[in-house]
């Protein structure tokens, strides 16, 4: 049983906290307690704090060396001053440099030696501490299901939360509600731009892309170039520049940051990033890593920063790990975590918002998935199948061009699935069908008007 370590002893401690409204570090409170005569070897002292943080008194935050102890008030008033994120002494700095006039700020370009210094598993943009904390929150389900297992149990909530969040960091103003209703029954919202419209459904395709090409995506050409063709499908001035490096000069706003502009050099770092990404050994430096690069190489014309988000997500998807939605991230840290890595290629900033965030996305879904069991391996092993199967019979059966639904099952089921596991295939399928909805139609790639004529044609 710990020892019952009382107010009184605790009091010092306390008292010498509410000092330093930045926090301090463990070895700084060790030597300040030493100077007032009070001596306690490091376990000691960190079963005290705490039960400081236990009893509301402090605050702990950050992992490993970048722990740092903090009074509560003060550390409630920062975090609510950035949006619930409480930000490192280092990251405090960027955003103070990055917050001053841009006529204060040293215009600068792309730095080659910034990417050129970076050795994969040698060099560590979140230290083995975080890393070590991000897993623990991040791992959902056991590692001997395939890749794609545990987003594909969440897909449905996903495709609305990274859809909307996602866009919302864009200026896009559809609430979560209207993306849930555009996504889920083709509803575009009152008031809304076709742009903003757009936007939200090019999201939705290209996160089904991620998840269902789950065995061959990955830190290269092909799948960067598609992921950016889905996200910028009908949204650019030049329709060919969509899933194309750009051979024009671009500019950001808000910023004194001047992108490469040659197109050899912006294609030899692009496939530089790729490359390096793809040797990375831990998921989540991988996901850090493309979050700085990739927009601040600014490869594409536009929709660099969406592309970076949902790339992000392909070591976790790989990892059956927690997504990163980006949900409540608030955009002017976000965006001057950006900046800080433009101007000042420092990460400090964006590394703090990063981790908060994914402590948030995890939270989210682990409240979601306690609503799943297991997942079904079966239903896993086939969902493609299903999604393809299930979509064409509604089609079928809607446009008049078959009666029964389960008569076209059995024709699709022949080619894509063995023979032995055909009647348990079809079993599923067609309880699929039994139990199809207004709300959850598009699961299967069918447009509101397909799941419509088919309603009309079952009854």
């Amino acid at each position: 049983m710990p020892k019952y370590i009382s107010e009184k002893e605790l009091y010092p401690i306390e008292t010498l906290l509410a000092d330093r409204p930045d926090g301090w570090r463990i070895g700084e409170i060790e030597k300040a307690l030493e100077s007032q005569g009070l001596s306690f070897n490091r376990r000691t002292l960190q079963r005290r704090l705490a039960q400081l943080e236990k009893a509301g008194k402090i605050l702990i935050a950050g992992v490993g060396r970048a722990t740092r102890y903090l009074p509560i008030v003060s550390a409630e008033k920062s975090a609510e001053a950035n949006g619930g994120i409480f930000l490192s002494i280092d990251a405090k700095e960027v955003k103070n440099r990055i917050s001053r006039p841009l006529s204060a700020r040293r215009p600068v370009s792309y730095q080659r030696e910034f990417i050129d210094s970076y050795q994969p598993n040698v060099t560590w943009y979140l230290p083995a501490a975080i890393r070590s904390h991000l897993m623990d929150k991040g791992r959902r389900i056991g590692i001997d299901y395939a890749a794609g297992t545990y987003i594909r149990q969440i897909l449905d909530r996903l495709l609305i939360d990274l859809s909307w969040a996602s866009s919302r960091l864009e200026g896009n103003t559809y609430s979560l509600f209207e993306t849930e209703r555009l996504i889920a029954f083709g509803e575009a919202a009152p008031g809304k731009t076709p742009f903003e419209t757009q936007m939200i459904l090019n999201h939705k395709a290209a996160i089904e892309f991620l998840v269902d090409a789950v065995d061959e995506i990955g830190f290269d050409r092909p799948t960067i170039l598609n992921l950016h063709a889905l996200l910028s499908d009908n949204l650019l001035g030049d329709p060919s520049a969509s899933g194309r490096l750009r051979a024009i000069p671009v500019g950001i706003g808000k910023s004194v940051y001047e992108p490469l502009a040659v197109p050899q050099l912006i294609d030899e770092i692009f496939h530089q990033i790729l490359d390096t990404a793809a040797a990375i050994s831990d998921p989540f430096e991988q996901a850090f890593f493309v979050t700085i690069h990739l927009p601040y190489l600014q490869p594409f014309e536009d929709v660099n920063k969406r592309v970076s988000r949902l790339a992000t997500n392909i070591p976790l998807i790989h990892h059956n790990l927690c997504p990163l939605s980006f949900v409540d991230v608030p955009e002017d840290l976000y965006i001057n975590g950006l900046l800080g890595v433009y101007e000042l290629n420092r990460i400090e900033l964006i590394r703090d918002v990063f981790v908060w965030t994914y402590e948030r996305s995890c939270d989210r879904y682990q409240v979601v998935r306690h609503t799943f069991g297991e997942p079904d391996t079966f239903r896993l092993r086939y969902r493609k199948a299903l999604i393809d199967c299930v979509g064409e019979a509604i089609r079928q059966v809607g446009r008049g061009n078959a009666i029964d639904t389960g008569e076209v099952l059995s024709h699709l089921a022949k080619d894509l699935v063995p023979e032995n596991d055909r009647e348990h295939f079809l079993k599923i399928a067609k309880e699929e069908i039994a139990a199809l909805h207004e709300g959850n139609f598009a699961r299967y790639r069918l447009r509101p008007g397909e799941f419509k004529d088919w309603q009309k044609r079952k009854t």
